[in-house]
């Protein structure tokens, strides 16, 4: 016989005197008329410490600046054929300015139709996208919101950070809305590939923990001012190892007011084509840009740049290698494009140009890009 599945009276009845043997001893305050195992009493708790203040105040000013982001995209239903918004992810961003608008990463709203903008007041708003620069992974939406409830972030600086004092990140990993974590800077002066394999130089490390969903959010100096915008974590499993990576705010406060003044970043033109890499090698040419073509009527003509260019036998005719702008040093396309990011069409910049081992100094007048 199974005696779980059907009792008998001999074995209820001892279960019953069990029961209230120890029902007798476990609850004695209903027996005795007194308490012995009933909560704890409550230590009362004791002052935070500065540390601890500091980093709640900081939480408490700017997390009404963090905003939750979703981004959405069309879909057709494969039977009906009716098109239908449906969500494609979420991440962060951070209010800019009083006049609504918001500052995330490219990858956040890439290939999304709608976005939607959620306040840490929990209101939620539709955004329009004002304009993006893939190159630095960066995008600027706007939303029509009371200015009342748009408190910017207060700008910092990051070209005087040093490796070892204290961040902070705010955002929405994993959907879940206004977390902080804390951290250190870890390193300065890193690389990572952007979204469109282009390089961003000057990138800060930071070992504050940074999941999916935080991505546009933003790191803060110990005063609660911005220093970054949280874009990339280097982890196999896809969670927070550890290292984790922001566009350093300079960057940013030097596109964010053209995005939002041209809707775009237009990067000014010097008018030439760059040769590949594996060539300038071949000809052993010094580190630079190798040019092999030029637009007519362009800075570059008018400033007349040569390119390297073949004979009527086939052989290389040499031309001009572009090795530094204002004498920064170019040793490559992704460096001329950084450094021409600087710049806005109508700029004079000066080129220093190699040419069949002679090196020379040319100033010529940006023009737009067309």
């Amino acid at each position: 016989m199974n005696f779980l599945a059907s009792p008998s009276r001999a074995t209820v009845a001892a279960a019953v005197l069990v029961g209230a043997a120890l029902a007798f001893f476990a609850v004695p305050e209903l027996v005795q008329g007194r308490t012995e195992y009933g909560p704890r009493a409550v230590t009362p708790r004791g002052p935070l410490s500065g540390e601890e203040q500091a980093q709640v105040e900081l939480f408490r000013k700017a997390s009404p600046s963090v905003v939750h982001i979703t981004s959405l995209a069309r879909q057709r239903n494969l039977f009906s054929l009716n098109v239908q918004q449906v969500p494609r992810g979420t991440g962060t961003g951070f209010i800019w300015d009083d006049r609504g608008h918001i500052v995330t990463n490219y990858h956040v709203i890439q290939d999304a139709s709608k976005f939607r903008v959620t306040l840490a007041d929990q209101t939620s708003y539709d955004a329009t996208l004002v304009g993006d620069f893939p190159d630095r992974d960066l995008a600027v939406l706007r939303i029509d919101a009371p200015r009342s409830k748009l408190p910017p972030l207060a700008i910092g600086t990051s070209r005087d950070l040093l490796v070892g004092q204290r961040v902070y990140a705010i955002g929405n990993p994993f959907g879940l809305d206004q977390t902080l974590t804390t951290g250190i800077v870890s390193a300065l002066n890193r690389e990572i590939d952007s979204f469109n394999n282009r390089t961003i130089r000057g990138v800060i490390q930071t070992d504050a923990a940074i999941n999916p969903g935080n991505s546009g959010g933003p790191l803060l100096d110990s005063a609660g001012r911005l220093i970054g915008v949280n874009t990339q974590i280097a982890s196999p499993s896809g969670a927070s190892a550890g290292i984790g990576f922001a566009i350093p705010v300079d960057e940013v406060n030097r596109i964010v007011p053209r995005l939002i003044r041209d809707g775009g970043f237009f990067r000014p033109a010097i008018g030439i084509s760059a040769g590949p890499p594996q060539l300038a090698s071949a000809l052993k040419l010094p580190p630079g840009v190798m040019i092999v073509g030029v637009g007519a009527g362009t800075p570059a003509a008018r400033a007349g740049l040569l390119p390297f260019r073949l004979d009527e036998r086939g052989r290389v005719v040499g031309g001009d290698v572009i090795t530094a702008i204002n004498g920064a040093p170019v040793t490559d396309f992704d460096d001329m494009l950084a450094l021409l990011e600087r710049h806005q069409s109508g700029d004079t910049v000066t080129l220093t140009l190699w040419r069949d081992g002679r090196t020379r100094h040319q100033a010529l007048v940006l023009a737009a890009t067309e």
